[in-house]
This record gives C-alpha cells, sequence and structure tokens, in this order.
C-alpha cells in the first residue's frame, strides 16, 4: 500500500465535563496540536450544541483535525489527519495536556491507495456486496 496520509483517531475517557463543553479551550487546544504536528491552520469551525456537547473543527493546509464531545460520557472522539511532511503524532501531546483525560486510546491508520478493490457502501435498500 502506498501512504498518502496518516489518521490519528485518539479516545479520550475521564474527561472533566466542564472542560468538553468549554469551546473556547477546545479550539486552543485543537490549534495548539496544529502547531505541534507541523501543519498550517486555514479556517476554524465550531458548534456548541444545546444543552451540552461541543464539535470543532481545524481545516489545514495538510487536511484536518477534529474533537467532537459528549461531556454527559466524560467522552471526546479526536481526528487528526494530515498528509505531507505533517508529524500528526506530535498533536497528540498538546490535546492530553489540555484536556487531562484519565484514560486515552490512540490508533494510527496509514491512509492511501490499496490494491485490493474496496469494499462497496450498499446504497439504501440494497444487500451488502463485498468482493469476493
Amino acid at each position: 500500500m502506498e501512504t498518502v496520509a496518516t489518521h490519528i483517531l485518539l479516545e479520550l475517557h475521564g474527561v472533566r465535563p466542564a472542560l468538553l463543553d468549554d469551546v473556547a479551550a477546545l479550539k486552543s487546544a485543537l490549534l495548539d496540536a496544529a502547531r505541534a504536528a507541523r501543519t498550517t491552520p486555514l479556517h476554524v469551525a465550531e458548534h456548541k450544541f444545546e444543552p451540552q456537547g461541543a464539535s470543532v473543527v481545524v481545516l489545514v493546509a495538510e487536511s484536518h483535525l477534529s474533537i467532537h464531545t459528549w461531556p454527559e460520557l466524560g467522552y471526546a472522539a479526536v481526528d487528526i489527519f494530515t498528509c505531507g511532511a505533517a508529524l500528526p503524532v506530535h498533536g497528540v501531546a498538546p490535546i492530553l495536556q489540555a484536556l487531562k483525560p484519565e484514560r486515552h486510546e490512540l490508533k494510527e491508520i496509514p491512509r492511501g491507495p490499496r490494491a485490493a478493490p474496496p469494499v462497496q457502501t450498499p446504497v439504501a435498500g440494497q444487500k451488502s456486496k463485498v468482493p469476493a
């Protein structure tokens, strides 16, 4: 497989609910992560849900960073997706420092074209067809 990008999936557990509901703190953590990962921030989009929760996305020249929170569960899902010379795993530490989870899980997924044909996603009402 030719790797053209790296996708970091970061699961945060046991984060203070008030912190997961603080859009300014989440935005600051993602921007710090973007700088640490050596990416170029282009735009930030944020949304505060009622009664709680938030999503923040930082569009970077190399792709994106995002966080989606569930304060009632003390949980956040973070994506750091980059291509080029960026160092996405370096973006993890600033997020952990800012949100201070009790525990976290990290997966690093290389992304790129594959030799095998992709699994097709079924259209609503159709049965799945998985290549043999």
